[in-house]
């Protein structure tokens, strides 16, 4: 290894993402991304527990950022309120990073497996949240899964436009569209 560099952490993501395009996520191995980004194995190891968490890495801060914002926010009607604060949280997701992102999950169905448990923990704390601010079941329940729904649609049009747009305009889209299929 040569000098030390800084950012490691984004190196890795950024080589682990090229490698997974290159080969798939199945052949590459961590000792490969650890090379690609200019660092020891070890020090991938410092960062990630696996492979698989180079894809992940971030969903504890967008949790834990969404459920803040949701404390804060007024619960009138809790729908809203969830999608504002996902909206909120999910502001710092980085296009260039999300589209591989999504096509490397999208791939491999034990990603998608994983994907879909990050989105129902994320739907869990929404919910936990609605029920501390005094929102019943089931309004909480279907307030926070709903709000997850639209964040997921409008996330998956989002990687998928070929032009840029922000994913704030995104999921609003997705909430109109929503409330026309409820009527």
């Amino acid at each position: 290894m040569g000098r030390w560099e800084p950012n490691a952490r984004g190196r890795m993501r950024h080589a682990a993402l090229e490698l997974f395009a290159e080969r798939g996520f199945e052949q590459t191995t961590a000792a490969e991304i650890a090379e690609r980004a200019g660092v020891t194995e070890r020090t991938f190891f410092r960062h990630f527990t696996d492979k698989r968490e180079v894809l992940f890495a971030g969903t504890e801060q967008l949790q834990e950022t969404m459920v803040e914002r949701l404390g804060e926010a007024s619960v009138a009607r809790p729908l809203d309120a969830v999608v504002a604060a996902i909206a909120d949280a999910a502001s710092s997701i980085d296009l260039d990073l999300a589209r591989p992102r999504s096509a490397v999950i999208n791939a491999n169905p034990s990603l998608l497996e994983r994907e879909a448990l990050k989105m129902v923990s994320l739907a869990r704390a929404a919910a936990e949240t609605l029920r501390e601010r005094g929102v019943p079941d089931p309004a909480a329940t279907l307030a926070a899964e709903s709000g997850v729904a639209v964040f997921r649609a409008a996330f998956e049009v989002w990687v998928g436009d070929p032009e840029p747009t922000r994913l704030a305009d995104r999921i609003q889209e997705a909430l109109g569209q929503l409330r026309a299929t409820l009527g």
